[in-house]
């Protein structure tokens, strides 16, 4: 009979997603396993397809046109500056069916590219991934955090510029699909950041992918929106919510990675999106020191 252990506790680590019904990929051992799994790959946001079809995108715009109406009749929590900012790109366009058609084009561009950058050149062979991780590895959703590219020898890196060599992560910034998203700590290496800078300026001064509508809502201002909606709907009801909880759609606080300014979560439009560098609160402290960040206020 097993003894009663004296040893209690509860397991590190999250729960990665439901495989569903994608199979197991091989086990190279008793204690190798290896499976598929989501990436979300860091430092870049493409925009949003989760309406599922043009019906729901639709959907969407009647919500967000019904929180623009809210806005501009003061029953939204957000600031006057902040309003002057969104309100074009809820007001202007049908911002959900905008949102979904771009999310189509930025996934049908990176099967392209990927398809492109993986075949070697004899083209009767797919490279394998080079995949450098974050830390913590893992997002909420269980999603490994990472940079990702093709894989080059040494002989071949060798005769490759930094540009040739890039990431997909670069690669979705350059055709302006996807919007720079940096969030500390997972800043590009100091080689590559002005790198990655340099490319998203180029993307939106060329009016690549999103940029050709300049009231295209970046995929975490899509995702804000829809929160800010949420919350505005309770409060027109009458619900009664705290303030920190009517704030809740705005949560990273923004910093500008020109001149170390910190800004707070809703002024983050201040900051040209290609030098927003994003901070959760509870690492804020720790930004400011090791960054030597200048708290500012507007």
């Amino acid at each position: 009979m097993i003894k009663t252990t004296q040893i209690l506790w509860q397991t590190a680590g999250q729960n990665l997603p439901s495989l569903g019904s994608k199979n197991l990929i091989d086990i190279s051992d008793g204690d190798t396993p290896n499976i598929r799994m989501p990436i979300r790959m860091l430092s870049i946001d493409t925009p949003e397809v989760t309406a599922r079809s043009l019906k729901g995108a639709v959907n969407v715009d009647k919500k967000f046109k019904q929180l623009a109406k809210w806005i501009r009749e003061g029953k939204a929590p957000v600031t006057k500056e902040f309003e002057h900012y969104i309100l074009p790109k809820l007001e202007n366009v049908d911002a959900g069916t905008l949102q979904y058609k771009q999310g189509k084009q930025a996934s049908a561009y990176y099967q392209a590219q990927a398809k492109t950058r993986l075949t070697k050149k004899n083209g009767r062979k797919a490279r394998k991934l080079f995949i450098r991780a974050a830390e913590p590895p893992f997002d909420n959703y269980g999603r490994l955090l990472a940079y990702v590219a093709p894989s080059y020898s040494s002989k071949e890196r060798s005769t490759m510029t930094r540009r040739e060599r890039a990431t997909f992560n670069l690669d979705m910034v350059a055709s302006g699909w996807a919007s720079s998203f940096i969030i500390y700590p997972n800043i590009p290496g100091e080689l590559d950041l002005p790198l990655f800078i340099e490319t998203a300026v180029n993307a939106k001064a060329l009016n690549l992918g999103q940029h050709q509508e300049k009231e295209s809502l970046a995929g975490y201002e899509y995702r804000m929106c829809e929160k800010l909606y949420r919350i505005t709907k309770k409060l027109v009801a009458g619900d009664t919510l705290p303030y920190s909880s009517q704030l809740a759609w705005r949560s990273r606080y923004c910093a500008d990675m020109r001149d170390r300014r910190l800004l707070s979560p809703e002024n983050y439009f201040l900051i040209p999106e290609a030098y927003r560098l994003w901070i959760w609160p509870d690492d804020v402290q720790e930004a400011i020191g090791k960054l030597n960040l200048v708290p500012f206020n507007i």
